[in-house]
């Protein structure tokens, strides 16, 4: 398995990579809610859209739960093949 990190804070995901990494799943589950970055901003967590969350990642990142970890295929990233957070099991379970 071969192993590249991405700073993030260095390199930002742009709106599509993000897009990319989430796939199917929900945007909440990738939006750090609990960031003191969200708290500043005194928005209401429930009125936000994706693509607004999706737009403030991008412009963000310590709004992306993290850590962050795709595994990618020869052909690239797929949204389900991603572990976010702090998913202990997930981790097992990718890496065992």
């Amino acid at each position: 398995m071969e192993l590249t990190e991405r700073d993030m804070f260095k390199h930002p995901l742009t709106e599509a990579e993000l897009g990319a990494l989430i796939g199917g799943r929900p945007v909440r589950d990738f939006f750090s809610f609990k960031s003191p970055s969200f708290r500043k901003l005194g928005l209401d967590r429930e009125g936000l859209t994706d693509s607004q969350m999706l737009s403030m990642m991008s412009g963000e990142p310590r709004l992306i739960r993290r850590p962050l970890v795709a595994i990618l295929s020869g052909t690239g990233v797929t949204g389900n093949h991603v572990i976010v957070g702090n998913a202990a099991a997930a981790f097992e379970q990718a890496f065992g």
